[in-house]
């Protein structure tokens, strides 16, 4: 199936037909009817309706496509809260069948009221909503042969900024000199910003792996670390720093407290996110710019940090949040506070350029995260199609494709979904 509609086909063929074709057939005949008939053809925008929503899965990720009854689809994918939801996404993609996918807001606006009590606020429901209303902008964007960022209302920036997570979680007990090591490696590919995890299950100091507060030794590991990527980067790299939740409110202000000298970008969720009480506090106690929000869904979720001051800076997934339509609710909302908006991405190339197009679409957009093993890794490369470099320079650049601008490449993807799950079926 390949998606049929250029520039001009699908809002003027139904016209030329109607208009031109009436004038001509009324002159010449059946010939030129016979001649008409076998033209493709498409609907008007109001006579498309969704046929079919299908999805495969690849490794942390969920991958859907919706289909239309005229031979157009789009893409959408989400992550992390994905897993056993192959029958989810059948469920909601049977209550928005027979509809117009031309109308984003309103189905997932349906999808999320009609589901009050079936989980519709955070988690699972939210993950394979943002999928499915991904897919559905995607789709909007190819039938008006525009960008996304122009049904979302334009762009502020033509180039998204991305800071490097190095990866350097997957070493074991790694060194200052391997921290700095790797922030060097990503400054030499181009990112003018980089991040590390500090956070370590399996360091040896930890007193245990349920007591969430560190131990000196651990502290002095984790000061130590970061403290060696500032002297090899120098003052003009920003450094993010990542403790993913998993401190005490304690340890939380002796970390921000013990980074001040290093002048980081932020500090990423030293605690838990899912007390914003903590976090106003938190904010008050240093001067270190702290960072917020991954597993916060919905812009509900932010309203009361936001309210509170708990973050300087919020970081949503987009692709579990709620959409891109949400995404953009939740930095306008932000925008308020003058609240900085840098997403959390860990999503594929597909899931990258439309977290760009929010980021585009909106004034305070700041940075967003980009996986070094992205640049590497095979799979990355072979599971969507696009036509162009991923990241140059620290930016990627905004698509300027109707849609999207990028398509999963479900051969690409065959070899890497996930076993004893239906694939696209």
């Amino acid at each position: 199936m390949k998606n049929k509609l250029n520039r001009r086909s699908f809002l003027s063929k139904t016209a030329l037909a109607g208009i031109t074709g009436a004038a001509f057939l009324s002159q010449y005949g059946s010939g030129l009817s016979a001649a008409v008939e076998r033209m493709p053809s498409a609907s008007n925008p109001s006579d498309l309706k969704i046929t079919d929503v299908k999805c495969g899965y690849v490794r942390g990720a969920l991958y859907v496509k919706v289909y239309t009854n005229q031979d157009i689809w789009g893409c959408g994918e989400a992550v992390d809260a994905i897993h056993g939801t192959y029958h989810l996404v059948q469920r909601l993609g049977n209550q928005i069948k027979g509809q117009n996918p031309l109308n984003p807001n309103r189905l997932a606006e349906q999808l999320r009221k009609g589901a009050f009590f079936g989980g519709a606020q955070s988690g699972v429901f939210v993950a394979v909503l943002t999928a499915i209303e991904t897919a559905l902008w995607d789709i909007t964007g190819k039938v008006f042969n525009v960008p996304v960022y122009q049904l979302l209302g334009g762009k502020f920036r033509d180039q998204i900024r991305v800071y490097c997570d190095t990866a350097l979680y997957t070493a074991t007990n790694p060194s200052p000199a391997d921290y700095a090591k790797a922030a060097r490696g990503a400054v030499d590919r181009g990112y003018t910003a980089v991040k590390f995890d500090v956070d370590d299950a399996r360091d040896p100091n930890k007193y245990d792996r349920f007591n969430w507060t560190a131990s000196p030794a651990e502290i002095e590991r984790m000061y130590n670390a970061i403290a060696a990527v500032r002297e090899e980067v120098g003052p003009n790299i920003d450094i993010c720093v990542d403790m993913h939740g998993r401190y005490d409110f304690i340890t939380g202000v002796k970390m921000a407290q013990k980074y001040e000298d290093l002048d980081l970008m932020w500090l990423e969720e030293p605690l838990p996110a899912d007390n914003p009480d903590l976090y106003q506090k938190l904010t008050k106690e240093t001067s270190t710019p702290i960072c917020t929000g991954e597993n916060i869904y919905l812009a509900y979720g932010f309203v009361n940090l936001l309210q509170q001051g708990g973050a300087d800076i919020i970081m949503p997934d987009i692709q579990k949040a709620g959409g891109l339509g949400e995404a953009q609710r939740i930095a306008n909302l932000a925008n308020l506070y003058y609240v900085p908006f840098s997403p959390h991405m860990v999503a594929s190339f597909l899931g990258a350029m439309a977290s760009c197009h929010v980021c585009a679409s909106v004034p305070n957009f700041q940075i967003m995260e980009w996986q070094i093993y992205m640049d590497t890794d095979q799979l990355w490369q072979d599971i969507v199609s696009y036509d162009g470099p991923r990241t140059e320079n620290g930016f990627i650049t905004l698509s300027e494709k109707p849609g999207i601008g990028v398509e999963i490449n479900e051969e690409g993807m065959r070899k890497y979904a996930v076993k004893g799950v239906p694939f696209f079926e």
